[in-house]
């Protein structure tokens, strides 16, 4: 058996006012996932398939709301990011700049050097991968498969 709806009656008077006078969709879709398991007793599941939204989006869509009408807290906008970076995107390009002025000069690179370089400059050991990723973040690709090396240059931007 699922567990009883616990929701807040003061919540529950502010969703009753935003689907009375709301003209925004996702506020109302919010108001609704608050109002239907507290007034009809619907369980997650049922409340998502109303709404015509996955299970897991039902307490999301609850906690916005009720994260709107709290002054106490900030609303969290996002749900991506890049939180674990180990550079903002203004440094890898600048890191990176060098090596664009040697391929744009018609030099191949390999990654290893690239590698090095980064982890250098960070101060601890990086995965291969890391590179490629950031590499493939501004645009460059590998042009020639090799089995021991891999080497990458700038794609070309129309």
């Amino acid at each position: 058996m699922a567990r009883p709806c616990r929701i807040d009656k003061k919540l529950v008077a502010e969703a009753k006012r935003a689907v009375a006078t709301t003209q925004d969709a996702d506020e109302l879709r919010a108001a609704q996932a608050v109002l239907l398991p507290a007034t009809s007793g619907t369980t997650l599941e049922q409340t998502a398939m109303l709404l015509g939204v996955s299970r897991a989006t039902v307490p999301r869509l609850q906690a916005r709301f009720a994260r709107k009408i709290s002054t106490r807290r900030p609303i969290y906008e996002g749900w991506g990011g890049r939180r674990r970076t180990l550079m903002k995107l203004e440094e890898e390009k600048a890191f990176l700049g060098p090596w664009m002025q040697q391929a744009k000069e018609g030099g191949i690179l390999v990654v290893s050097p690239i590698r090095a370089a980064l982890a250098q400059k960070l101060g601890h050991k990086i995965a291969a991968t890391v590179a490629y990723r950031m590499l493939a973040r501004h645009g460059w690709r590998k042009v020639a498969p090799s089995a021991t090396t891999a080497v990458s240059r700038p794609a070309k931007r129309s």
